[in-house]
């Protein structure tokens, strides 16, 4: 009984704080990708923003364009962060059988992934959805910045390296990629996130890519959470430096 409780309540209040951020569809050349996007509350058109994009896990693909939101979207509606840095955030949903990463290989929990990852024609679509957010709104150039967990954490270093001039400030939360794309995606700040219990993604996929990036980037950090398994996440989200470094990171 307590356990059907739990869930419903979880469901009233996801759906509660969900209607924050408006359903929205992003159409290119027959291809759709559904997204939620979250504005400032008191948004006004002629004001310059910051944009945050973030990429979810496997386990959100679909095309509800519900479930996209279950990590991470409840940080960006606390009533400090959005007074303190008012900005548009988006949570594109990656369809059920592709990813936001181009993975090679990926059978016991061994990932190996391309060195350049270019064919990626859902990565193509969050391009797409960015430029067309560009145009719609006020967005401030200097400062874009994307982010996400497992699956999305593999997709943000791809993402950075398709567009290394375009985001200030990157993190990474128990993901990985191929080291060799480092210093491609050197210019932007990045803070990386895993648990050494993860038996999902191996933390050394995280320990590599910092490696690879510190020697490019001595500002790269690598956060390492004892005896937490692969929802490192919900330890991220309570970060208090997180979000002000973020929003702090400006692109020359």
């Amino acid at each position: 009984m307590c356990k059907i409780l739990s869930i419903m309540f979880f469901c009233s209040f996801f759906k509660l704080f969900s209607q924050e951020y408006s359903k929205e569809l992003f159409l290119s050349e027959g291809d759709t990708l559904p997204y939620r996007i979250l504005l400032p509350k008191e948004f006004d058109p002629n004001i310059e923003y910051p944009l945050v994009l973030f990429l979810h896990g496997a386990g959100e693909r679909g095309n509800d364009n519900e479930l996209q939101l279950v990590h991470g979207s409840s940080l960006f509606l606390q009533n400090d962060i959005r007074e303190t840095f008012p900005s548009i955030v988006l949570f594109p949903q990656c369809p059920k059988n592709s990813s936001w990463a181009s993975i090679l290989e990926n059978k016991n929990r061994s990932f190996k992934f391309s060195p350049n990852p270019i064919e990626n024609n859902t990565l193509k679509l969050v391009e797409g959805l960015l430029e067309d957010v560009k145009k719609k709104y006020n967005v401030i150039s200097s400062q874009i910045y994307v982010g996400g967990l497992s699956m999305g954490g593999m997709g943000t270093f791809e993402l950075v390296y398709r567009n290394p001039n375009l985001f200030a400030a990157a993190f990474a939360i128990c993901g990985g990629a191929n080291p060799e794309i480092a210093e491609k995606i050197s210019s932007t700040q990045w803070k990386i996130f895993h648990g050494d219990s993860d038996m999902v993604v191996p933390l050394d996929l995280s320990i590599k890519m910092y490696e690879s990036i510190k020697k490019f980037n001595s500002s790269v950090s690598l956060t390492v959470y004892p005896g937490i398994n692969h929802n490192s996440w919900e330890n991220v989200f309570k970060e208090p430096d997180l979000i002000p470094w973020l929003f702090s990171i400006v692109k020359n």
